[in-house]
């Protein structure tokens, strides 16, 4: 993380909300849904879609999923009255999950059903290792009730996501849609990779891993090794921009997806990059965060994740070296 990191993440829990907002503002869309629109709106000629995010997870009482159920109804109805090419993440704990596991899949099934009934597509995002296994059989149990647009996210620095993949293509086949990053959890060494080395090695592993499967290949990560690697490896299997699908096990083409695969950035986070890939014709996705609990999501970042310390710091200090 470095002596700057390191300082960053001392002086955040003293740090006054209005200087955090201000370092915030460049990685969450705004405080609602508005914000949200408006700078998808901003974005568009940069050749980019976009995932809608809004801020919270892990509820305490179950009249808080309320909240969720409503807002991403609300996301779901901008989508489709902006004519924004968007879909939507969302986070099971946010929808009680660790409360009530029946009413999570209900709250979920319903906005998914609006989804599919739209052509949106629903990333079912991954959290801590508590729910990893809950999260994706609720994946599955969607595609068993017929709804297809759906699909989960894998953290490459696990070391059960080889099996995950496997699972994941033996019961969806070409249905199978994930969103592979490293993850921001830092789980224990037990369970998962904890040096960077070792975890672009197991990135890009299962990058292949998902390709080969047919599953459609989302590409979450800002590492230069693993982009340029995906590069490589989609090449190597006559994958790339303007080319149809050659993999014999992929699943139908859907609405605002890619042919088989794309690449996807966080909002505020290797603009540069991710403009560089779209020109050269690549689908390229951004996650959109917005909501009032931006404070919240902003601290629980760092205090899960030292090492985002560093990036805040160093866009602070060199700025042109992340450009939005």
């Amino acid at each position: 993380m470095g002596v700057l990191g390191r300082l960053v993440m001392l002086m955040m829990p003293i740090t006054p909300r209005f200087v955090v907002g201000w370092v915030a503002k460049r990685y969450v869309a705004g405080p609602d849904l508005d914000s949200a629109v408006r700078v998808m709106h901003s974005m568009n000629s940069q050749g980019a879609c976009f995932t809608l995010d809004v801020l919270g997870e892990e509820i305490t009482t179950l009249e808080e999923a309320d909240f969720f159920v409503s807002e991403y109804h609300r996301a779901l109805d901008a989508i489709i009255a902006e004519g924004v090419d968007a879909n939507i993440s969302l986070k099971p704990t946010a929808f009680g999950l660790l409360i009530d596991e029946k009413i999570a899949i209900e709250n979920i099934e319903k906005i998914t059903r609006v989804a599919s009934e739209n052509d949106i597509f629903v990333r079912l995002d991954m959290e801590d290792n508590r729910v990893t296994q809950s999260t994706i059989d609720i994946v599955t149990e969607m595609h068993n009730r017929g709804l297809s647009n759906i699909g989960t996210v894998l953290q490459s620095r696990l070391f059960r996501t080889t099996e995950d993949i496997s699972l994941l293509s033996s019961k969806l086949g070409g249905n199978s849609d994930v969103r592979i990053c490293k993850g921001i959890y830092l789980e224990s060494e037990n369970i998962a990779q904890t040096k960077y080395h070792d975890i672009v090695l197991a990135t890009n592993k299962a990058i292949e891993e998902l390709l080969d499967a047919g599953a459609y290949t989302a590409i979450a990560s800002h590492d230069i090794p693993v982009i340029e690697h995906s590069l490589v490896a989609l090449g190597n299997r006559g994958m790339g921009p303007n080319i149809d699908d050659p993999r014999a096990n992929a699943g139908p083409v859907r609405a605002g997806k890619g042919p088989g695969y794309e690449f996807q950035f966080l909002l505020g986070v290797r603009g540069n990059i991710r403009r560089n890939l779209a020109k050269e014709g690549h689908r390229t996705r951004v996650y959109i965060p917005y909501g009032s609990r931006w404070y919240e999501y902003s601290m629980r970042r760092l205090r899960e994740n030292p090492d985002v310390a560093w990036h805040v710091a160093k866009s602070i200090i060199m700025p042109w070296t992340n450009r939005r």
